[in-house]
């Protein structure tokens, strides 16, 4: 209806993103997963504390998994996980964000096990530099069973909200970065792609992905996901 124009985010971008992948032979209709109507339960989860306690899932439905690390990446402090999993020390949160914009909240900052606060305007080789550094000494202090990668784009370079300078490059780069060292654990990673106000961030996901199947680091090819004794790569080798 329109709608989505009065709003600076591009409610369209993983549309895009996907269609990028399916002209790069990289995806197919047949491997994409529609998503079901939520059922009672799952609207429980924005209604009631006792459900919201029920985020805790992970750790009773997953065999094998008892500690989690969340990596927020995104340009904003992540205050929703942190006071979701506040004084759980099951889930280590790292959150590297610019410490001048919005949410600000200082209750869910105690939350955060590695906090690395940026400056307006942070560009590629000190903003890579502080995620290397402090991923490698996050994954030290709490060695994970998963990571969870909050990889948001609104990082780049003229993002209004984001205000920090990171260019396409850069962005590609920490993805394959975050990747390499979590992957290089042999840890299972989940990656998230979250906020990106600016219509050219699809391009730039879909660059990563594809830069990342490239590499070996997601698709049945990557050493790291046979370590995870899955029997389904996160991609497969070929699509027909």
């Amino acid at each position: 209806m329109g709608l989505e124009k009065l709003h600076p985010f591009d409610a369209g971008k993983w549309g895009k993103v996907i269609s990028f992948l399916k002209e790069e032979k990289l995806l197919s209709d047949g491997m994409l997963v529609e998503a079901r109507e939520a059922s009672d339960e799952d609207l429980l989860v924005v209604h009631t504390r006792r459900y919201l306690n029920e985020l805790k899932f992970l750790f009773e439905r997953v065999e094998g998994i008892s500690r989690a690390t969340i990596v927020d990446l995104d340009a904003h402090q992540g205050n929703g996980h942190e006071r979701d999993f506040m004084g759980d020390k099951r889930v280590y949160i790292m959150d590297v964000y610019n410490r001048h914009i919005y949410p600000g909240d200082r209750f869910a900052k105690q939350a955060i096990r590695r906090k690395v606060e940026l400056e307006w305007g942070t560009e590629d080789d000190e903003y890579l530099d502080k995620v290397e550094r402090n991923l490698q000494k996050a994954l030290q202090e709490h060695p994970p069973d998963v990571v969870v990668y909050n990889a948001g784009t609104d990082i780049l370079e003229g993002d209004r909200l984001g205000g920090l300078s990171i260019s396409p490059q850069g962005i590609v780069k920490r993805d394959e970065l975050v990747f390499r060292v979590v992957r290089g654990r042999q840890v299972p990673i989940l990656m998230v792609t979250s906020g990106g106000y600016q219509k050219r961030t699809a391009r730039i996901i879909a660059d990563s992905i594809l830069n990342l199947y490239s590499l070996g680091l997601i698709g049945a090819e990557s050493p790291s996901v046979s370590a995870q004794n899955s029997d389904t790569p996160l991609l497969p080798p070929e699509v027909p």
